[in-house]
């Protein structure tokens, strides 16, 4: 798996080698030192709660999608706008401030 995270023109991948024993403290310091690098806290959106979710919502997918990714899409998460992409792919978007929006992608690996 791969989690893709985008604000503006900048962007960060983090490969995901296990879905099924995620190291949230490793992709947290990346993804918080990312948002630090482009002067743009996460206010309050949690991230870390969501990543577990959108992993579950696409993991195994090889045998068919979505796994589970319509539930995370219609029960969404904080103020995270989710989507289902075809190719099990799950989006997620948040406003970090005025202007200023995270992007988030989680792509199965198939």
């Amino acid at each position: 798996m791969e989690l893709d995270i985008r604000m503006g023109a900048h962007k960060l991948a983090i490969p995901i080698e296990n879905p099924f024993r995620l190291d949230m403290e490793s992709i947290m310091k990346q993804i918080e030192q990312f948002m630090a690098s482009n002067n743009a806290p996460l206010n309050g959106l949690d991230v870390q709660g969501l990543l577990p979710r959108m992993v579950k919502g696409i993991a195994g997918c090889e045998a068919g999608c979505p796994s589970d990714a319509r539930r995370v899409v219609s029960q969404g998460h904080q103020n995270f706008k989710i989507e289902y992409i075809e190719g099990g792919i799950l989006s997620a978007t948040a406003q970090i401030e005025p202007g200023k929006y995270l992007a988030i992608k989680l792509f199965p690996d198939f």
